[in-house]
């Protein structure tokens, strides 16, 4: 009962709906996730760290870049629970919007995490030509890795 518990909770935030609606279009970067919602690092992964405690999500290191996606699990249950939410919030007005942001996003380029990647600004990976800031792309300031 536990586990049903905290999925239902991962699942009462505005913010995490709108974040499992985009990981339905595939993995992205938490930079990517930040673009479409206009939300800070901070806040955006604070709120993929409890998607991943709660068992929906996974994450990975791109560089110095996190990735993260849906997880796919072996409880019939919660898979259909997902794919539901998935069907019902897809057509809803913010969704559309999202994606289409999304989509957007990906026209212009994406993440820079996707470009090749050089030895640059602090002997960090970004890509060549660019500054970019570490801290929009889920990596704290002190070198910690956000996004959980």
């Amino acid at each position: 009962m536990d586990q049903w518990v905290q999925l239902f909770k991962a699942l009462a935030d505005e913010t995490r709906l709108r974040i499992m609606v985009l990981l339905t279009q595939g993995e992205l970067c938490v930079c990517d996730l930040m673009d479409v919602l206009e939300e800070p690092q901070s806040k955006i992964s604070r709120h993929l760290s409890y998607l991943k405690h709660s068992g929906l999500t996974y994450s990975k290191r791109v560089g110095v870049w996190m990735h993260y996606g849906l997880r796919e699990t072996t409880d019939a249950r919660c898979d259909h629970l997902v794919r539901f939410l998935s069907e019902e919030l897809l057509p809803l007005p913010q969704s559309r919007k999202d994606i289409d942001r999304l989509n957007q996003l990906k026209r212009q380029g994406g993440c820079k995490s996707d470009r090749k990647v050089t030895k640059g600004y602090r002997g960090e990976g970004h890509p060549k030509g660019e500054r970019s800031s570490a801290l929009s792309h889920g990596k704290l300031e002190n070198g910690a890795q956000g996004g959980g």
